[in-house]
C-alpha cells in the first residue's frame, strides 16, 4: 500500500473528512499536516454525527493519528475533542502530537479580532480563531510550541520574552488580554493533560515508513486558500497543497505516492473574496439548501456556484493529482441543466488558466459548457453502472476536462453512500 495525501481542490468544505474516514481503514496512520481549528470535518456513522476540528477522522478506526508540526493547536479545543471522543467510546491512546507544533495563545485571538475590525469593509472573513497571528508568530520566531507548554519553567521563560510587546500592542488598541501569570497557569495545566500524547512525530513516522506501514496524510481547507497559491489576501495562513504534507509532518517528499484531490460536484466557499462561478439565484440557493452548506466550525452559510474546472486545472498543475474523489454528487439531482465552467472571458480575452491578479479575477466572466441533468435519486446507488446516464456523462466530462480519473464518488453523507469506481 502506498502513502496517500488527501487534499481539498477548491476552497475547502469538499468532504475530506468523510473520505479520510473511509480510507483510514486501509492505512496504519493518519496525519494532519497543517491548519488549525479554523477548519472542521463532519463524520456521519449510522445515526451519529461527529464534528471534529483537529483530530483526524481516522481516530474512529482506532488508527494511529498524528497532529504534525505544521498544525497550530488550540489546547482547549483539542481537549474538548478528547471529551467528545471519550463520550462516544472512542479511544485516544494512539493519538500523538508533534512537540514542534505551534500553540494558539489567548492574545492571538484578541489580536486577530483587532486586525479584522480594522479592515472595515475589506474584511477577509477570518474565523477569529487566532490561526493567522499564531502562524505569524511562528515565522517571526515569537511562537510558543507544544514542548514549551509541557515544561512550566520553559513556558514562563518563553512568555517573558514574547508577551510584554503583545500586551502593550493589544492595550494600545483598547483591548485586554489575560496576564502572563494567568496564561502560564492555564497553559501549564493544558500541557500536563496533553503531555502523554506529545512526541517527536517525525521519528514515529520514520518508523512507519521503514516498516512499509501505509500512511494517510490529511490536509485542511482547500488549495485555493493556500497562502501562496490561493487568491491572496483571501487565503488561510498555511500551505494547503500536497507539498505541505512533507514539511508539516517531517517526512521526505519521496514518501508521498498518491495525491487524491477531493472535488465537490459543484463549488462553494466561505468568507470574502472573488468567486467567478458563484450563483446568486434560485439554483445557488437550492445547492446551499439541499447540500446543507453551512460551515462545520463557524456555521456560516457557504456561497455556492457551478463546478469550475479552470480552478481545478490549476490545482492539478500545482499538486499532480493522481485521482479524484467526487463528493456531494447527489445534491445535483433534480436540476434540469448542469453547467461546468471551462474557461473565462476577461474584457476581450479568453483565459483558460487562473490568473494571479486580484483585479483581473474580480472581473472574470465564466464560460460554461451545459450538460443535461438527471431527476433520479442516486443516494442508494452502489456501483458506477447504477448511476443515470446523464450523471455518468457528467463524471466523464470532468475526467475529460481535467485528465484525471474520478475513482471515488460520494452520493450521500454516510460511509455506505460511496461508490469506488
Amino acid at each position: 500500500m502506498k502513502n496517500t495525501v488527501v487534499l481539498g481542490t477548491q476552497w475547502g468544505d469538499e468532504g475530506k473528512g468523510k473520505l479520510v474516514d473511509l480510507l483510514s481503514e486501509n492505512y496504519e496512520a493518519v496525519v494532519r499536516f497543517q491548519g488549525g481549528n479554523n477548519a472542521g470535518h463532519t463524520i456521519v456513522i449510522g445515526e451519529n454525527t461527529y464534528k471534529l476540528r483537529l483530530i483526524p477522522s481516522g481516530i474512529f478506526h482506532q488508527k494511529t493519528c498524528i497532529l504534525g508540526n505544521g498544525v497550530v493547536i488550540d489546547p482547549k479545543v483539542l481537549l474538548e475533542e478528547f471529551d467528545i471522543l471519550q463520550k462516544a467510546g472512542v479511544g485516544i491512546e494512539k493519538l500523538y502530537i508533534s512537540e514542534r507544533a505551534q500553540v494558539i495563545m489567548p492574545y492571538h485571538k484578541v489580536w486577530e479580532g483587532i486586525e479584522e475590525n480594522h479592515r472595515g469593509k475589506n474584511k477577509i472573513g477570518t474565523t477569529l480563531k487566532g490561526i493567522g497571528p499564531c502562524y505569524s508568530d511562528k515565522i517571526s520566531r515569537n511562537g510558543v510550541r507544544i514542548c514549551d507548554i509541557c515544561d512550566k519553567d520553559q513556558l514562563r521563560k518563553r512568555l517573558e520574552i514574547v508577551f510584554p510587546l503583545k500586551q502593550k500592542t493589544i492595550e494600545a488598541h483598547g483591548e485586554m488580554s489575560p496576564t502572563l501569570d494567568e496564561i502560564c497557569e492555564q497553559y501549564t495545566k493544558y500541557g500536563e493533560l496533553l503531555k502523554k500524547h506529545v512526541t517527536s512525530t517525525s521519528l514515529l513516522l520514520e518508523e512507519y515508513i521503514a516498516s512499509k506501514k501505509p500512511i494517510l496524510f490529511e490536509g485542511a481547507q482547500g488549495v485555493f486558500l493556500d497562502i501562496d497559491h490561493g487568491i491572496y489576501p483571501f487565503v488561510t495562513s498555511s500551505n494547503t497543497c500536497a507539498g505541505a504534507a512533507s514539511l508539516g509532518s517531517g517526512v521526505p517528499p519521496s514518501s508521498l505516492h498518491n495525491i487524491v484531490g477531493v472535488v465537490k460536484a459543484y463549488t462553494t466557499r466561505v468568507g470574502g473574496g472573488p468567486f467567478p462561478t458563484e450563483l446568486e439565484d434560485e439554483i445557488g440557493e437550492r445547492l446551499g439548501t439541499v447540500g446543507q452548506e453551512f460551515g462545520t466550525v463557524t456555521g456560516r452559510k457557504r456561497r455556492c456556484g457551478w463546478l469550475d474546472t479552470v480552478l481545478l486545472k490549476c490545482t492539478h498543475r500545482i499538486n499532480g493529482l493522481t485521482s479524484i474523489a467526487l463528493t456531494k454528487l447527489d445534491v445535483l439531482s433534480g436540476i434540469e441543466e448542469i453547467k461546468i465552467c471551462t474557461k473565462y472571458h476577461y474584457k476581450d480575452q479568453v483565459i483558460d488558466h487562473f490568473p494571479n491578479s486580484l483585479s483581473i479575477i474580480e472581473e472574470l466572466e465564466p464560460v460554461y459548457k451545459t450538460l443535461p441533468g438527471w431527476t433520479e435519486d442516486i443516494t442508494m446507488c452502489k456501483n458506477f453502472d447504477d448511476l443515470p446516464d446523464n450523471c455518468k456523462a457528467y463524471i466523464k466530462e470532468i475526467e475529460l476536462l481535467l485528465d484525471v480519473s474520478v475513482d471515488i464518488i460520494s452520493v450521500g453523507p454516510e460511509r455506505s453512500q460511496t461508490i469506488f469506481k
